[in-house]
């Protein structure tokens, strides 16, 4: 996968994200996870672009960290909303595997370039 298309679908998953995120019932509770979803959603796509202008192999890695903790983040808050029965699971079941994939890609980025820093 080329820099180009992560950059798309971490965009696209953020819209997603936000997405959900407004099909969310109005009562407080949906609207505090709703906020925090889309926060952590789209901060994936946007601290991706960041990371692939880093200046150096470890901020590189530092940054694609910060990737790792926001899409993992934005799982918690789907897993949140279906626990707590704000949306049906079948809603975000699609989403919740596009970010569960972007997770493990990122994952194997960070591995990938710890790997070859070392050599």
């Amino acid at each position: 996968m080329t820099t180009q298309e992560l950059k798309k679908r971490t965009f696209e998953c953020g819209i997603r994200d936000v997405d959900a995120a407004e099909a969310l019932p109005s009562s407080e509770t949906a609207r505090a996870l709703g906020r925090r979803l889309i926060r952590a959603g789209t901060s994936v796509g946007a601290n991706y672009r960041v990371a692939v202008r880093a200046r150096s192999r470890p901020d590189f890695i530092a940054k694609l960290g910060i990737v790792e903790e926001e899409c993992d983040e934005s799982l918690y808050w789907m897993e949140a909303v279906v626990a707590l029965k704000l949306l049906k699971p079948q809603r975000l079941t699609n989403l919740q595997a596009e970010a569960d994939e972007l997770l493990s890609i990122v994952v194997s980025s960070i591995k990938t370039a710890r790997r070859l820093r070392r050599t």
